[in-house]
């Protein structure tokens, strides 16, 4: 097999690991048709597919289209929330990391974790008590409709299209490397699906696909990290020690400090991971589909749950991939590297432990993921466009239920339809910068209109709309100007902006404006909407006057 560089931060689901790779550099050549994948890959299709059936017999109302009635059980939400967030692509590139840079390659997964504790303790149960189906339902629960709900759907917008585009073109990389299919071929499989899914089954197939994509990883990963314990006798000192004595690195695999280079890149990574975390949109999506203040907790503590054990499995994998596959030639071409690069350590381990048949299941899975991932998001678009945009700035909140799931549907079709043309159009294009500047951007516009909407009174619109865009842009002008973009992309010899990470500057610069013109607004509207912060809080700690399920 000929030399081939994957892009596999192409799919995932977070800055971290967006950033943790290279672009590719070179042509990804299909490989030989994996049967045992594919047919694998088919009885997940044929089952969700049914799914997508059941689930749209049930789909009767808006609530049912955009938040599964409220029916979701809090155990149910956490698992579905796990499946969101574990891309295929945290699977393999975190373990790639590991297997690369050893205990360094920690420093994404602890972030991404880090998270998750903010919004169980300041996020979910607020959330849920003032918002109904998108969490601009929040951001504008006081302030002005339409500047607000405009702003914060194209916030969503802007995060799920750069998201989507980035998912399309991986998928196609990843099928292309895993399955032998054509680009184009897995690029379009990957759009149809989730159109189905979505506009027929809404979230309430969107969920179980969720749910159903998070037990097959981690029932996967499970069995690859036990079979490497086995391995060492499940003795971990074993594991590092003979991981120390193959890899080339040494003992310099059991330290820190080679993948951030500096202080200001590791706060603007770790501001990155953790707000945009809280700011994505088809995250924030989820706790709409609990019954609950009270489930909306719990699903956040499943999920940090199943996340951080995912987690800890990409490092017993990824050591294990130092053990188990580095010391094998059989996974390595003829000039000496990694089949596929770095990024498939996992595949190729998962293949040294189950043989064939297993490797077949875990490609299927990774693929599986990309469907879950891409359905979320498409959701979490089309519901900025019918919710936001068009029942409450276009219609005045005075719009047709069957209308606003009709506009939901289109947009989900139009939305779709695109995804797959840009996939295709930008197949040999380093898109890495695209999931860092979505992170970028829900950390410094999402993320402060959010949190301060629900926790600072004295928040007026003039503050929220003027502090939101100045992040939005501020996010977008530093990617361009920064090394990523400036440099690797349109060949400039230097960065204007000389960091890879620009959050930590585009989410203060969204704060610090938010706070000025909010407190120098002295206007009759900024009044108004300070004396509503009473009632708000109220509801947000009772839930009186939230909406309840739909079904049980």
């Amino acid at each position: 097999m000929s030399r081939v560089y994957v892009l596999m931060l192409l799919l995932f689901n977070g800055l971290g690991q967006a950033l943790a790779a290279d672009a590719v550099q070179g042509e990804v050549e299909q490989q030989v048709l994996n049967m045992p994948a594919v047919l694998m890959f088919l009885i997940f299709v044929a089952a969700t597919l049914m799914i997508t059936y059941w689930a749209a017999k049930r789909t009767r109302s808006a609530s049912d289209y955009y938040a599964a009635g409220g029916g979701i059980t809090g155990f149910q939400n956490g698992l579905a929330i796990a499946g969101d967030y574990m891309s295929a692509a945290s699977f393999l590139g975190i373990s790639g990391l590991v297997y690369l840079s050893g205990y360094d390659g920690l420093i994404y997964s602890i972030g991404f974790l880090i998270g998750w504790p903010l919004i169980l303790f300041l996020i979910a149960e607020r959330l849920r008590n003032l918002g109904r189906y998108t969490f601009a339902d929040v951001a504008s629960y006081r302030l002005a409709q339409l500047p607000i709900r405009t702003l914060s759907a194209l916030g969503a917008l802007a995060v799920v299209a750069l998201y989507l585009i980035a998912q399309m073109v991986g998928a196609g990389k990843l099928i292309q490397i895993l399955f032998g299919l054509p680009y184009e071929f897995a690029v379009i499989i990957v759009g149809v699906l989730m159109m189905l899914y979505v506009t027929f089954g809404g979230m309430i197939a969107t969920t179980w696909v969720q749910i159903i994509k998070a037990v097959l990883l981690l029932s996967g990963a499970s069995f690859i990290a036990l079979m490497v314990l086995s391995h060492v006798n499940f003795d971990f000192n074993a594991l590092f020690e003979q991981a120390i004595a193959v890899h080339e690195k040494g003992e310099q695999i059991m330290g820190p400090g080679g993948l951030v280079s500096d202080p200001v890149s590791a706060i603007s990574l770790g501001v990155a991971l953790i707000f945009g975390t809280a700011g994505l949109p088809h995250i924030l999506m989820r706790f709409f589909t609990v019954a609950d203040a009270k489930q909306a907790r719990r699903s956040v503590f499943f999920a940090t749950g199943f996340i951080g054990y995912f987690y800890i499995l990409t490092f017993v994998i990824g050591f294990g991939a130092i053990v188990l596959v580095s010391t094998n030639p059989d996974f390595f071409n003829s000039e000496g590297l990694l089949r596929g690069g770095n990024n498939m350590a996992a595949i190729h381990l998962s293949q040294a432990v189950g043989g064939d048949i297993f490797l077949g299941f875990i490609s299927a899975v990774a693929f599986a993921t990309i469907l879950a991932v891409v359905s979320g998001l498409t959701l979490a678009g089309a519901s900025a466009i019918s919710h936001d945009l068009y029942a409450s700035v276009i219609k005045k909140g005075n719009a047709d239920s069957r209308d606003e799931i009709s506009v939901s549907r289109i947009a989900t079709l139009v939305l779709g339809v695109v995804a797959i043309v840009l996939g295709i159009l930008f197949e040999r294009q380093n898109v890495a910068f695209m999931v860092g500047l979505a992170f970028a951007i829900a950390a410094s516009a999402n993320f402060p209109i959010l949190i301060l909407s629900m926790y600072w009174s004295r928040l007026t619109t003039r503050g929220a709309l003027i502090g939101g865009f100045a992040g939005l842009a501020t996010a977008i002008v530093l990617v361009v100007l920064g090394p990523i973009v400036w440099v690797d992309i349109l060949g400039h010899a230097e960065a204007v902006f000389p960091y890879k990470y620009p959050a930590l500057f585009s989410v203060v610069t969204a704060f610090v404006l938010i706070w000025l013109f909010s407190v120098t607004d002295n206007s009759e509207r900024g009044e108004k909407e300070r004396a509503l912060f009473e009632h708000q809080f109220i509801r947000s700690q009772t839930g009186i006057g939230a909406h309840g399920a739909t079904k049980h």
